[in-house]
């Protein structure tokens, strides 16, 4: 299972949001890590297929996602940043409705739909109306419908809800955008570093901290994620 990007731009006027970008994602963890403005956000818009490329190719095994189409998204989930629920929708019939748009239905929606809310420890309040939810409730909804039809590809733009992706990473690409760095210190397999649109470096966490240059001040330190993000990513 691969996951490929190829040299993508993305313009928004004058604004280069990605350069050149290329990496290759097989399972595992994938923490994006970045500051506001470095791409992260965009990126997975591409990937989702939500805004158009610039330049550049999207694969999955190979084959193009825009070709791919609704194979493609059968394989997608996506969490997304904003909350956008219906607050009149109770958990259930808002991930009953996501379902439906993905392509389930009957028994199988039915027993997807239990699977998730029992994943995301909603089932106790399944028949209480989204807009009456914390915040971080309604992400867990978000996650919930992200998750139907076990997809391949999970995609979690800034979780903020205290999930643990390591309970979802089975066999799947999980690719978790963040500016917080503990989010994904101690869950990511390896970490993205993204600056003004650019891939600055790829590897794990350990190792990406044991690599901080010598003359990097303060010389004391170099012992966390968060010494390497503010020594790549912190001006």
């Amino acid at each position: 299972m691969e996951l490929k990007l190829t040299n993508i731009v993305k313009r928004y006027g004058k604004l280069t949001a990605l350069d050149e970008f290329s990496v290759t994602f097989g399972p595992g963890i994938y923490g994006i890590l970045g500051a506001n403005g470095a791409g992260k956000s965009t990126l997975m818009n591409l990937i989702s297929d939500n805004i158009k490329r610039d330049g550049g190719t999207i694969t999955f095994d190979g084959e193009d996602i825009l070709d791919m189409g609704s194979r493609f998204r059968a394989v997608l989930g996506y969490m997304p940043q904003q909350q956008g629920v219906y607050a009149g929708m109770t958990a259930e019939s808002f991930v009953s409705y996501m379902g439906r748009l993905k392509g389930l239905h009957g028994k199988a929606l039915a027993e997807n739909v239990d699977e998730v809310l029992k994943l995301t420890n909603l089932d106790s309040v399944r028949h209480k109306k989204v807009g009456g939810f914390s915040g971080g409730m309604k992400q867990r909804v978000l996650l919930s419908q992200a998750l139907l039809g076990d997809p391949k590809v999970l995609i979690l733009d800034e979780p903020t809800a205290g999930l643990d992706p390591r309970e979802l990473a089975a066999d799947r690409i999980v690719l978790l955008a963040t500016h917080i760095v503990s989010d994904i210190e101690s869950i990511a397999d390896e970490v993205l570093l993204m600056k003004k649109g650019k891939l600055l470096k790829m590897a794990p966490p350990a190792e990406l901290v044991s690599s901080l240059p010598e003359d990097w001040e303060p010389v004391m330190y170099r012992t966390s994620l968060e010494d390497v993000y503010l020594c790549y990513l912190g001006d």
